[in-house]
C-alpha cells in the first residue's frame, strides 16, 4: 500500500509533521520541536528514495502514477506522478529540507515551532508541485507554497523584511494569476485538466502565442529572468539562512520545471517563434547579472545575483531544442541547488559569529577557521564552473548545446565562466585570505560538528555530481528526448 502511495506520502507527511510541530506551541517545548522536524525531514527524504530506487529509467512515462477523483463537475483529479525531471527536484527539496533543519538548531531561538513547521509544510508543497499531474492540483500547490515563505522572511527575516516579502509575494502572485487565465483556457480546449492531455492538444499558433505569455508572466518571475528579477536580491538578503537555502535551491527551480512541464510540451510553435527572446534574456542574464554581481558588497547579495547568472545558463539550454542543452539545463538545476544553497548555509555560519555580511567586515578568516575556509574554498570552486565539481558538468553540456545552434550564444554563454570565477573569487578572497583585519575576526572559532554535517553533505553532493555524473543523466535522458520530441512536433 505504500509503494502504491509513496508520492502522496512523500507529499503530505512533511505538512501533517509541520502541524504536529506546530501543536507543540511554546519555546518552551523548544527542543522538542526541533528533534520533532528532524525526524519527519529524515523520514521524508528516505520516503523519496525509493522513487529513485525503483525507477525505470528506460521509459519516458509517468511512473508512481496515483488517480482519484476530486472534483468531479470541472473533471479535476487528484492526480500525482513523475518522470526522470521532476523524480530528481524531488530528490533535492527533500534532502535540501534536512539541511535547513540542522542549520537552524541553534540558531533559532524564538518561535522555534512555528519556523520548522514553516519549512516542513513548504517541503510537502514544494513536492505536490513536481509531482501534481492535474492543472488545479498543480495551482493549488504552487500558490500555497508562497505562504510558508511569506512568513519565514516576515518573521525571521532582516531589518526590511516586510518590503521584501510583500515584493516577493505580489511579483510571484500576480504572475501565477495569468497562469490560472491560461489553465482554464487549455480545460476548455482539452476538456479536462489533465496535463498530460493538454500535452496532447492541438492549439493554433495565435493561442499558443498568447498562452506562452501567460506561461512566461509565472514562470520568468520565479526563475527569477531579466527584468523580473529585482525581488530576488531583496528577498534573499532580508531572509533567514534557511529561507534563503530553500529559495535558491528549490523555489527557483520552479519557474525552470514550469517550463519543462507547460511551455515546450504544450506550445511547441510558439516556443520555437519565441526562443529568440527567450535566449536574449538568458544571455541578458548570464552577462549583464554576471557584471551586476561583481560590483555587490553584500555577500548575500553577490551570491543572489550569481543565481539569476546561473538560472539564465538553465533557460539557455531549455531553448535551444537539444539534448545536451536540456540536460544541462537540468543538471544546472540540480548543481545549482547544491552550491547556491552551500553558498548561502556558508555565509549564514559567518554571519551567527558576526552578525554581518558586508565583504569589508571580514579578511583573514582563514586564520581563525580553516576547515571552513577549505569548505567554502570547494563551494567557491564549484560556483565558479571548476572541472571536477557539479557546476562544470551542466555549464558544459549547456554551452556544448548552445554551439550547435550558434558559435555566438555558446561564446556569451561561456562568459559566465570568466565571470563566475571573478565575482565569487574576489568574494572568497577578501572573506578568507589575509591578515586579521579586525578583533572580531580574531575572535571567531572554527566550525562546530552541527554545522560540518549539513557542510559535508553538500561538499559530497557537489563531488558526486562533478565527478560521477551518470546516475543524473541516466534517470532524465528516456524524459528528455520525449520532451525534445514534443517540442518538435508542431500542433497547429
Amino acid at each position: 500500500m505504500l509503494a502504491e502511495h509513496v508520492l502522496s506520502l512523500a507529499t503530505w507527511l512533511p505538512i501533517f509533521g509541520g502541524i504536529a510541530v506546530l501543536a507543540t506551541g511554546s519555546d518552551r517545548n523548544a527542543d522538542y520541536a526541533r528533534q520533532l522536524s528532524l525526524v519527519v525531514a529524515v523520514l521524508t527524504f528516505f520516503v523519496t528514495l525509493p522513487l529513485y530506487t525503483g525507477f525505470n529509467s528506460a521509459t519516458h512515462t509517468m511512473q508512481f502514477v496515483e488517480d482519484y477523483a476530486w472534483i468531479e463537475a470541472f473533471s479535476i483529479r487528484y492526480r500525482l506522478g513523475i518522470d526522470g525531471i521532476s523524480l530528481l527536484l524531488i530528490l533535492l527539496t527533500s534532502f535540501t529540507t534536512v539541511l535547513v533543519v540542522i542549520s537552524a538548531w541553534k540558531v533559532i531561538e524564538k518561535k522555534v515551532a512555528q519556523y520548522h513547521a514553516a519549512f516542513l509544510i513548504m517541503e510537502g508543497l514544494m513536492i505536490g508541485v513536481f509531482s501534481a499531474l492535474d492543472g488545479i492540483l498543480f495551482y493549488v500547490f504552487w500558490e500555497a507554497m508562497l505562504v510558508p515563505m511569506f512568513i519565514i522572511i516576515g518573521l525571521w527575516g532582516g531589518p526590511n523584511r516586510v518590503y521584501a516579502t510583500i515584493k516577493f509575494f505580489l511579483y510571484t502572485f500576480l504572475g501565477s494569476v495569468l497562469m490560472l487565465v491560461a489553465f482554464i483556457y487549455l480545460y476548455y480546449q482539452a476538456g479536462s485538466f489533465d496535463i498530460l492531455a493538454w500535452h496532447d492538444t492541438k492549439l493554433g499558433l495565435n493561442a499558443q502565442m498568447l498562452i506562452f505569455f501567460a506561461f512566461l508572466a509565472a514562470f520568468a518571475v520565479k526563475v527569477p529572468m531579466w527584468p523580473v528579477h529585482t525581488w530576488l536580491p531583496d528577498a534573499h538578503v532580508e531572509a533567514p539562512t534557511g529561507g534563503s537555502v530553500v529559495l535558491a535551491a528549490i523555489m527557483l527551480k520552479m519557474g525552470a520545471y514550469g517550463f519543462l512541464r507547460f511551455s515546450l510540451p504544450i506550445l511547441p510553435d510558439a516556443s520555437h517563434e519565441l526562443a529568440w527572446l527567450m535566449i536574449t534574456l538568458s544571455l541578458i542574464a548570464v552577462v549583464y547579472i554576471g557584471l551586476v554581481a561583481l560590483v555587490q558588497e553584500d555577500m548575500k547579495k553577490l551570491i543572489a545575483y550569481s543565481s539569476i547568472a546561473h538560472m539564465g545558463f538553465v533557460t539557455l539550454g531549455f531553448f535551444i531544442f537539444n539534448t545536451q542543452g536540456i540536460e544541462g539545463g537540468i543538471v544546472q538545476m540540480i548543481s545549482h541547488g547544491f552550491v547556491s544553497g552551500a553558498l548561502f548555509l556558508c555565509v549564514g555560519v559567518l554571519y551567527d559569529r558576526l552578525h554581518s555580511r558586508m565583504i569589508r567586515d571580514y579578511g583573514g578568516v582563514a586564520n581563525r577557521m580553516p576547515v571552513f575556509a577549505a569548505f567554502m574554498m570547494l563551494f567557491a570552486m564549484a560556483n565558479a564552473g571548476l572541472p571536477g565539481t557539479s557546476g562544470f558538468v551542466g555549464e558544459l553540456l549547456v554551452i556544448l548545446g548552445a554551439f550547435q545552434v550558434n558559435v555566438w550564444y555558446a561564446l556569451a554563454a561561456a562568459t559566465t565562466l570568466v565571470f563566475g570565477a571573478a565575482y565569487t573569487l574576489w568574494m572568497y578572497k577578501r572573506v578568507i585570505f589575509g591578515a586579521v583585519t579586525s578583533d572580531k575576526v580574531g575572535g571567531l572559532t572554527d566550525v562546530t560538528s552541527r554545522e560540518v554535517v549539513f557542510l559535508s553533505l553538500l561538499a559530497l553532493a557537489v563531488l558526486v555530481m562533478g565527478l560521477w555524473p551518470y546516475p543524473f543523466l541516466d534517470v532524465m535522458h528516456a524524459s528528455v528526448e520525449h520532451l525534445l520530441q514534443q517540442a518538435n512536433v508542431s500542433k497547429i
